[in-house]
């Protein structure tokens, strides 16, 4: 039989577990990562991982929405927030940034998977 010491840690673990999932910026639909909205999230094979910012701007970011982060957004791996060229914060997942595409229209919309063999969904 379990302690109450043991029993007292499961519990937390699994509250912090639930809390994290509560506090992503997306979740997994249909085995593809989607925003809030339900609309599906792709990367840009040009932005490197990990380095904390995007290359996607201008027409390109008019195209491919970023997702938006709030300065006071907080992330918790494997989500991160990285800062765009004009100072606005995006978020990113295993630090890659994330972006919509502008010609998905609905939930489910994947339009954009292998778009110029370099934007592709994010697949769980």
């Amino acid at each position: 039989m379990m302690n109450l010491r043991a029993l007292a840690v499961a519990a937390l673990s699994l509250a912090s577990l639930a809390a994290s999932a509560a506090d992503a910026p997306a979740r997994v639909a249909d085995g593809i990562l989607v925003a809030a909205n339900g609309k599906t999230l792709y990367t840009f094979d040009n932005d490197p991982a990990g380095s904390g910012k995007s290359v996607c701007n201008g027409g390109c970011a008019a195209l491919w929405p970023p997702l938006m982060a709030s300065a006071t957004d907080q992330a918790t791996a494997p989500w991160g927030v990285v800062t765009r060229d004009d100072g606005s914060k995006q978020w990113s997942y295993k630090g890659k940034p994330l972006y919509f595409y502008q010609a998905d229209q609905k939930p489910g919309d994947r339009t954009g998977d292998n778009f110029k063999s370099v934007w592709h969904v994010i697949k769980e």
